[in-house]
């Protein structure tokens, strides 16, 4: 729910697969590689007429109640509700923040696009309440074709990231140091010549037990070469005033050059800690990269092979050690046992009529699994109701629960780390949504809602995110969610 004007609205168009988005405005000095916006500053003086949009995209209390009262449709979505993400603007009109809805609000900008992301866990704790937070996330980004070597990693520390003034419940038990600050965003660069599809990062135990765990990235990028960099002398450099990162300090570790096609999946195990990576590609196939004694990497060479599209997304099962899930173009998610000989998936489930872009492997109830479709709807799957590939039993499964809000591709998806109810969904309509699938309407509440019938009970909220590409919930600060598109947004809200 950041303020955009409608013109910049009209000319965003959804970001899919290899579609690259336009540059941004780059500052002239080069060496500022990031900024904090002032979400609220004299925007608010403007002329242009501002609408609020609540928690499901309803307009304020005031605006709603007389277009009730002009409606004339029974029980359905009248023509004055307005519904973020699918509702036009008018010219002149702009978008604002409800800023009573949420914790903490923060929006920042890169030299040129990040269209995926990772978040880095660090040494300041878990179930973290203070304020002003903290917080380190490593991106690549996505530089315009003619400008290619002006592509990087981007190992970013996020300082100051305070609380909304008066956002939020005063019961809360969240905590603030009462220090008045200014967010503040500092970067390290690592050099590439080419644009980066997806990255993620991983944290090893260093030989030294009494040193940090070392940090991994692999950089999945559009020259089909995978990159793996070794970030922890970026990460330490922000806290050790005067440090310099050396030339060789930003070469790559290892590259990987198995694939012959550029790619989207990319996942490290969380299981085996010293670093088990999967890659998947746009010809379908599956790379296995095993991080050796020695601290080299060694690339299986036998793919992985069954899709008959491109490899959208790969997660390892969060349980098993030697599982992993695939989504493919093709419509299908794939359940994989690296153990296997034929190389071939265990399971083969068709769930979509169209591609299957994203998918979430809960942490916290193993059997339940996420999915996003091009189509615009999600969907949560048993895995247990799942029957291996060659059985009577298998066939097109149900889900437990599937949502077709959205209207949209989904571009990203992923369960709260420690409630297995809660679940964020990004899509090309510019929305990130939270949802809460516990929640269920009794007939006197399905009465109430009668009016909005295009709104799912279990929506909890909606963050307007210009081309929302990617998001991640922080795992060691409660509630909190990143999310990449145009820009970054760093926020929290008070339903989560």
């Amino acid at each position: 729910m950041s303020k955009r004007t409608a013109e910049e609205l009209n000319g965003a168009a959804p970001l899919k697969g290899g579609e690259r988005p336009d540059a941004m405005d780059i500052d002239e000095k080069p060496s500022e590689m990031g900024e904090f916006e002032d979400e609220f500053e004299d925007e608010y003086e403007s002329e242009d007429e501002i609408i609020e949009a609540g928690v499901d995209g309803r307009p304020d209390a005031e605006r709603e109640a007389e277009e009730a009262a002009a409606m004339e449709v029974d029980g359905a979505t009248g023509p004055g509700t307005f519904i973020l993400g699918r509702t036009k603007l008018d010219p002149g009109q702009t978008l604002a923040p409800d800023t009573t809805t949420y914790k903490m609000l923060h929006n920042l900008s890169t030299p040129w696009p990040c269209l995926s992301f990772d978040i880095v866990r660090d040494s300041l704790g878990d179930n973290r309440s203070v304020y002003p937070a903290t917080m380190y996330t490593v991106a690549g980004t996505q530089a315009d074709s003619a400008k290619a070597s002006d592509n990087s990693i981007m190992v970013m520390k996020l300082s100051g990231l305070s609380k909304m003034d008066g956002g939020g419940d005063e019961s809360s038990d969240d905590e603030d140091d009462d220090e008045d600050t200014d967010p503040i965003l500092e970067s390290k660069s690592i050099p590439l010549t080419s644009s980066t599809n997806r990255i993620r990062a991983h944290q090893t135990p260093s030989q030294d037990a009494s040193r940090a765990p070392i940090t991994l990235t692999a950089t999945m990028t559009e020259s089909s070469q995978v990159y793996i960099h070794d970030i922890t002398p970026h990460l330490a450099s922000f806290d050790t005033p005067g440090s310099m990162i050396t030339p060789q300090q930003n070469k790559p570790l290892c590259t990987i050059r198995a694939h012959k096609t550029e790619g989207y999946g990319v996942d490290w195990s969380p299981l085996h800690p010293a670093g088990k990576l999967l890659t998947g590609d746009n010809d379908g196939k599956i790379f296995v990269t095993t991080r050796t004694d020695g601290g080299g990497f060694v690339t299986d060479d036998r793919p992985f092979l069954g899709h008959t599209g491109s490899i959208e997304e790969i997660q390892w099962s969060p349980s098993e050690a030697s599982v992993f899930s695939s989504a493919s173009s093709d419509g299908t998610i794939r359940v994989w046992d690296v153990r296997s000989k034929s190389r071939k998936p265990v399971i083969s489930m068709q769930v979509s009529k169209y591609d299957v872009n994203v998918m979430s492997w809960s942490r916290k109830t193993t059997h339940l699994l996420a999915s996003g479709a091009d189509d615009g709807e999600w969907a949560v799957w048993d895995l247990r109701q799942w029957k291996p590939s060659g059985t009577s039993a298998a066939g097109k499964p149900t889900p437990i629960a599937s949502f077709d809000y959205h209207k949209e591709q989904i571009t990203s998806i992923e369960w709260h780390p420690t409630d297995d109810s809660i679940v964020a969904v990004a899509a090309g309509d510019n929305t990130v949504t939270l949802w809460d699938l516990a929640v269920e309407l009794d007939d006197e509440e399905s009465k109430d809602t009668a009016g909005v019938q295009d709104i799912p009970p279990q929506l909890l909220f909606v963050h307007y995110q210009n081309q929302a590409k990617e998001l991640h919930w922080h795992p060691q600060i409660p509630g909190t969610l990143v999310a990449t598109g145009e820009e970054f947004s760093v926020f929290r809200t008070i339903s989560v």
